[in-house]
């Protein structure tokens, strides 16, 4: 974690020279595999997501280094040759085992990590299972947001898709599935393709961008790190949502259209295990809405739910309300629903993209924010816990 160090100038006990307390921030990295997750990540950066280190992973070389990320890994240069995986899973996996190394040295340190990747292809679907698999071993709070193909999408694709789910699941904290079907319900037919994934890498940066927030950022009411990682920690699958609300019930407003928002699959809320629900309103967001918001949520979950909640103050959110929901610990996976046609819902919430001008970086580099990286411990070949991949590189590098 990032380390400051304070003191207590007004308390006549405190040395300053030699007593001190210290708070530690939480490093959050986010890693996008492949074109899919480049392009996630891409947008994040044009929305100004702040609080997190921004890591791209790609077999292609060109597209990475077109990529604005200011850390970046070339995966299996050996396997691939910089040319890509030509859509096969199996390319993409071998090139990420080839960089087990480089990815475990430029994941060290962090408290948590999201990986994004669009599923179906061969760099993104073949490596996120790596990457998370190497992201646990390093004991890093696991969280996977990928998108999955358009049913149009027959064949190779949906298959590759199927067992890429499969895989990662096994290796992830947590895993939330976005449906590219659900884009053909929020984008009007005269909109170019542009607009639709535009708005799909948009969904996958406010939920990194919620959690991020919720743990990084000072707010009315605060949660701690610790706290959100027992959360995220309960496996199994989980879904993330947002909406908006403005007027006298602008909270509860907010809460329904996260609870109907088209892009996302439908799950009983007493099914789940655990909320975390972030509030951002203006100055006139008041304590009586919220409490009535939350009681709302309350009566649809089950008694024993675990509730996070954080509530953050904006200017620009005058008689506005938007509310981030993540829902934790399903209790299955979603790969089930994954690729089934969703079904029209019945309130369609509206989804903005509002683009901005990207930070232009020149020289990729390792996040400056970040302190520097533990040295990777030492890897024993003959330890079964470690993933095959580390032991077998381990051997190779000796």
């Amino acid at each position: 974690m990032n380390e400051t160090t304070i003191f207590r100038p007004n308390d006549p006990s405190a040395n300053l020279e030699t007593e001190s307390w210290k708070i530690y921030q939480p490093v959050i990295k986010v890693m996008g595999l492949g074109g899919g997750g480049g392009n996630a990540i891409a947008r994040m950066m044009e929305f100004g997501v702040h609080g997190v280190d921004f890591i791209a992973a790609n077999t292609d070389f060109q597209a990475l280094s077109q990529n604005p990320a200011p850390y970046k890994i070339q995966l299996g240069p050996n396997t691939t040759r910089g040319l890509g995986a030509g859509g096969r899973p199996e390319v993409g996996r071998a090139a990420a085992k080839e960089s087990a190394r480089e990815i475990a040295e430029v994941l060290q340190g962090a408290d948590m990590v999201f990986l994004t990747a669009g599923m179906g292809g061969g760099t993104g679907t073949g490596a996120i299972p790596v990457v998370a698999e190497v992201a646990r071993y390093l004991g890093i709070v696991t969280i996977a947001v990928v998108t999955t193909p358009f049913s149009f999408e027959l064949g190779r694709r949906q298959s590759n898709a199927a067992e890429g789910l499969t895989l990662l699941n096994k290796h992830t904290h947590t895993l939330i599935t976005i449906p590219n079907d659900r884009l053909l319900y929020v984008v009007p037919k005269g909109q170019p393709i542009t607009v639709a994934f535009h708005i799909a890498d948009d969904v996958l940066r406010q939920a990194i961008q919620g959690i991020t927030e919720l743990v990084t950022q000072t707010g009315l009411i605060n949660v701690d790190f610790a706290h959100v990682r027992r959360m995220l920690l309960m496996g199994g699958g989980a879904l993330m949502s947002m909406g908006q609300g403005n007027g006298e019930h602008k909270a509860i407003d907010a809460i329904e259209q996260a609870l109907n928002h088209p892009l996302l699959d439908a799950v009983p809320l007493d099914h789940a295990s655990g909320l975390i629900i972030n509030f951002c309103g203006g100055h006139d967001l008041t304590l009586f809405e919220v409490d009535e918001a939350v009681k709302y949520l309350q009566k649809q979950c089950n008694p024993d739910v675990d509730i996070v909640m954080g509530v953050m103050n904006s200017e620009r959110m005058s008689n506005r309300v938007q509310v981030i929901l993540v829902i934790t610990g399903i209790g299955a996976t979603p790969l089930e629903e994954a690729f089934a046609l969703p079904q029209k819902p019945k309130a369609a919430a509206t989804v903005t993209v509002q683009p901005q001008t990207p930070t232009p970086i020149s020289n990729p580099r390792p996040p400056a924010k970040a302190p520097a990286a533990a040295s990777l411990p030492a890897i024993d070949p003959n330890n079964l816990d470690v993933p095959a991949f580390l032991r077998r590189r381990t051997r190779f590098s000796d």
